[in-house]
């Protein structure tokens, strides 16, 4: 099975795999239903997630539901249990809106909700992350995750996302992190979707982000607070979940 999903990854572009998820996703969920690990967005439990990953596979992580991984679920118990979120009015800018997320938060009378990417289909807006079409001091929440890797100029985009965020406002950018590396590593002259697979963990991607991230959001303006929310979890609750422990929320405030 994971020499299967790993292919299926690796061949079709994303925005024609969200398409197909449409019709596989629920012949998964009854295939696997069971009782072992719960995908706390929906609350449906199953005997084994799915595999995922571009190179290295990551074993039982991928919810057969909703189609979250470890971030999309760790991010929902966040916001649902730390913030406000869907409680309160807020103006919403969501960069390549997560499946598991999209019809949850396009529904909620509490938010004006926009999306926005170059290429997904359930992008309201098409536009470039380093050039945004919005005035100054948008947006009350901005969600940005697993976008600042693909970007050549992520600083520009950091820049963009402190720009259009409201005095006040606050965000999550999640990035896929190497905890044990102190600095980001990038190199752009790397372009061979195989070398940046082996190097940065995803064809896509141009670098892998070490503990500077958050010092990088910081020199744009934005307050850090880098949330171990796994860590007022229990591992029961972690492994239930299939969370990634020790895993940091980057929460931004402006």
């Amino acid at each position: 099975m994971k020499t299967f999903f790993k292919a299926i990854l690796n061949l079709f572009p994303r925005p024609i795999l969200i398409r197909l998820s449409f019709i596989v996703r629920p012949i998964l969920a009854v295939f696997l239903k069971g009782t072992n690990y719960t995908d706390p967005i929906d609350h449906k439990s199953f005997k084994t997630f799915l595999p995922y990953g571009y190179g290295k596979q990551r074993n039982n992580v991928l919810s057969p539901s909703t189609l979250s991984l470890e971030r999309h679920r760790l991010l929902w118990l966040y916001l649902k249990n730390e913030t406000d979120f869907f409680k309160s009015n807020y103006k919403v800018l969501h960069f390549a809106p997560e499946q598991a997320f999209y019809h949850r938060f396009k529904t909620l009378g509490n938010l004006d909700y926009t999306t926005i990417d170059l290429h997904s289909p359930l992008a309201d807006i098409k536009a470039d992350i380093c050039n945004l079409p919005f005035a100054d001091n948008s947006f009350d929440v901005i969600l940005c995750n697993h976008v600042l890797e693909h970007i050549p100029n992520d600083i520009k985009a950091m820049q963009e996302l402190y720009r259009v965020m409201k005095i006040g406002g606050w965000g999550i950018f999640q990035i896929p992190q190497d905890l044990k590396r102190e600095y980001t590593y990038e190199d752009l002259s790397i372009t061979d979707r195989k070398e940046r697979a082996k190097i940065f963990g995803q064809y896509d991607h141009v670098r892998i982000y070490g503990l500077d991230y958050f010092n990088k959001l910081r020199s744009i303006g934005f307050k850090v607070v880098e949330c171990d929310y796994t860590s007022t979890l229990t591992p029961d609750e972690i492994d239930k979940y299939r969370l990634a422990p020790g895993e940091l929320i980057p929460v931004v405030y402006k």
